[in-house]
């Protein structure tokens, strides 16, 4: 087999990490981990470092798309590639809305197809706070802007952290956590309208309705219904070694992406003293 031709039978790699400071994440042993992981798309969230500094840190063989937070060394999120993108988009939601730092689309031609990649990073939210205005806010933004992704390219993912445990699954102590930020039946109710199917009228968690969007969580589809795999650990404690985590990150796929999919894996590190962030890359293989 040509060498063209095994690129062309390659599948797909893309890679979604929330780094909590992608300088930092480096000196820990990102680097290492991308080197070995062979990895086609990278999406990054919380980079909270200048574009120079991701092209320093990834060197030249990357493309790289970036956008930064409107506050210095807050959020950010960023694309890097193999080859360059088509086009990419930053705007969510209403001109006053500030997404900034939080939602970058980007267009990928890949043996003749065209795939948008998303990279987003979710507000925490506090609840009862005007933080989880906020959240709501994004959430709907979100809402009306996958439709529309949808229409635009069959084969569309949006990855990143996307701070909602959406089921009981999800959560290692979840009947502790249903009244925090994160796990709220509103919030869960979002993500029941996002993987519900399209055009029916979905009744979320908390007693809501509204119209199904179609679009597949990758994880739960290939890990099936089961505890986890979990991609966040607080810090403290022994969350890591008990593996009491949540599972925040995602990849949510349009129907025909999510149908190539033929690897999904969660990179958890071998020990505590190993981590280079409180999250996990969550990386899948699209067979286009």
């Amino acid at each position: 087999m040509s060498e063209s031709a095994a690129a062309a039978t390659k599948p797909l790699r893309i890679a979604s990490i929330n780094t909590n400071g992608v300088r930092a994440a480096f000196r820990k042993g990102m680097g290492e981990w991308l080197a070995a992981r062979d990895v086609d798309i990278l999406a990054i969230q919380e980079v909270r470092a200048s574009t120079e500094d991701l092209e320093e840190l990834l060197g030249p063989q990357w493309s790289i798309l970036h956008d930064a937070a409107t506050a210095k060394g807050r959020a950010g999120v960023a694309l890097a590639s193999r080859g360059a993108a088509k086009i990419h988009r930053v705007a969510l939601g209403a001109d006053e809305f500030d997404s900034a730092g939080r939602w970058l689309e980007a267009d990928y031609e890949v043996n003749g197809k065209i795939i948008t990649v998303v990279s987003t990073y979710v507000h925490s939210g506090e609840a009862d706070t005007p933080k989880q205005v906020e959240k709501y806010r994004f959430l709907d933004a979100m809402t009306e802007r996958m439709p529309e992704i949808a229409a635009h390219s069959q084969y569309a993912v949006i990855v990143g952290d996307l701070n909602v445990g959406h089921r009981e699954f999800d959560i290692k102590n979840w009947k502790g956590n249903v009244k925090r930020a994160g796990f709220l039946p509103k919030e869960r109710a979002y993500f029941d309208r996002f993987m519900g199917e399209a055009g029916t009228t979905v009744t979320g968690v908390d007693g809501t309705t509204g119209p199904g969007l179609g679009w597949v969580d990758v994880g739960r589809q290939f890990a099936g219904e089961v505890d986890g795999p979990y991609t966040w650990w607080s810090w403290r404690g022994q969350a890591f070694d008990n593996d009491t985590g949540w599972r925040i990150d995602y990849q949510l796929a349009t129907p025909a992406l999510a149908a190539t999919v033929v690897n999904y894996a969660v990179d958890r590190a071998a020990a505590y003293d190993q981590r280079w962030s409180d999250h996990t890359p969550v990386v899948v293989d699209y067979a286009l």
